[in-house]
């Protein structure tokens, strides 16, 4: 976990407490992770006060004083529920303690509206655009006509291949798929087992990430055979639903377990195998409430928690400090193979959940007891330890 001492992430901690939506750490260290989590959030919150002060006074004290605006296009509101719930409030949550101007809208899945909605931000003055792009392709367009404008541009969870981002804020993607692939096979054990993947959108290069990091685990595991795969366009839980269906139908049903790239296909995963009477170890991603309560019925295997909190205080670092006409500190680059070049980037550590942990995602507000808690699921969350 990554928690830096400059004036913007105190405000952003203070900030983010405000909010009920966050995250934790590792796997295996799970309660350790989460218990220093605690300590780090509580310490910059001590200082908060201090940095506030000095991150007005830097950027200008209110946005309208602020040396420039932020404008930041999520990419809609189906493919998963984090970017309206998670994103959006932690982003205005960092900006707002920061004093800076900002502007913060959703294409809706829409290549054109997006592209349409950054020439409005543009017009309107934003220096920093930050995109999640729907495709490679319609980013680069929307960053290389914005370079073209003196505007700065970030890719903000996705990487925009042959773009031309000055910087990448993400989770390491590679690891969060494997970190799936470690958690299907645990759910599966030994003995020879048929395993299909249902991959993310095919224009999105997390989803090639995330196929890679699980093959590299499950691959050298020669008892799995792998006897279908697919991607998703557009990550439609709707296609993703039918589209197993075919795999299930084509294999007479002999499927043993399921890589899903994330939490809503593997709800449309689980739909299919609950219609034909079975219960099979099937994977996820963004630990939404869906796929935590499929956990807890013992319907879903695993998911992958990224703190979405401290993806969003990574953002909001770059774009403040370009905003205010400061060089960004990063961890790291990351290859743009199709641009040929190195990108400037901040990764975050993504947590593996079962259901020995789902208690951890809530002691981070990543959801509230309350909304995973309902109805059949109030049992669940006892025995689980969630209150």
């Amino acid at each position: 976990m990554r928690l830096k001492t400059t004036a913007a992430v105190g405000l952003l901690a203070a900030g983010s407490l405000l909010l009920a939506a966050a995250c934790s750490s590792s796997s295996d260290t799970a309660s350790s992770a989460t218990s220093a989590a605690g300590s780090a959030v509580s310490s910059a919150t001590s200082k908060a006060g201090s940095a506030a002060s000095s991150a007005a006074s830097a950027a200008g004290g209110s946005g309208a004083a602020g040396t420039g605006k932020v404008g930041v296009i999520l990419p809609d509101t189906k493919s998963s529920a984090r970017w309206e719930t998670q994103d959006r409030p932690n982003l205005e949550a960092a900006f707002k303690a920061a004093g800076v101007d900002y502007d913060i809208q959703n294409a809706n899945g829409d290549k054109a509206q997006m592209a349409t909605i950054a020439d409005q931000m543009i017009a309107n003055g934003v220096t920093v655009l930050a995109i999640v792009n729907l495709d490679s392709d319609s980013g680069a367009a929307i960053e290389t006509k914005a370079k073209s404008q003196g505007v700065q541009t970030i890719d903000y969870d996705r990487l925009t291949l042959g773009g031309a981002a000055d910087y990448y804020v993400s989770f390491d993607n590679t690891k969060v798929g494997e970190l799936q692939g470690q958690g299907l096979a645990k759910c599966l054990g030994s003995g020879d087992k048929s395993i299909v993947y249902v991959d993310g959108s095919p224009t999105d290069n997390n989803a090639t990430l995330f196929s890679a990091g699980a093959h590299s685990v499950l691959d050298p595991m020669t008892n799995y055979k792998v006897v279908a795969e697919q991607p998703i366009p557009d990550w439609d839980n709707q296609v993703g639903g039918t589209t197993y269906e075919q795999m299930y139908t084509a294999a007479g049903g002999k499927i043993d377990g399921v890589l899903a790239a994330n939490d809503g296909l593997g709800n449309a995963v689980i739909a299919i195998n609950k219609k034909n009477g079975v219960q099979l170890p099937v994977t996820g991603q963004d630990a939404t409430v869906q796929g935590l309560q499929n956990i807890l019925a013992g319907d879903q295997c695993m998911t992958v928690f990224k703190d979405t909190t401290l993806e969003a205080a990574g953002l909001a670092e770059v774009a403040i400090a370009l905003a205010n006409g400061e060089k960004p500190t990063t961890t790291g680059t990351v290859q743009d193979a199709k641009a040929n070049r190195e990108v400037a980037a901040i990764l975050e550590t993504p947590q593996a959940i079962d259901k020995t942990n789902v208690k951890d995602v809530v002691t981070a507000k990543g959801v509230t007891a309350a909304e995973l808690c309902t109805g059949e699921y109030a049992a669940m969350c006892t025995a689980a330890g969630i209150s």
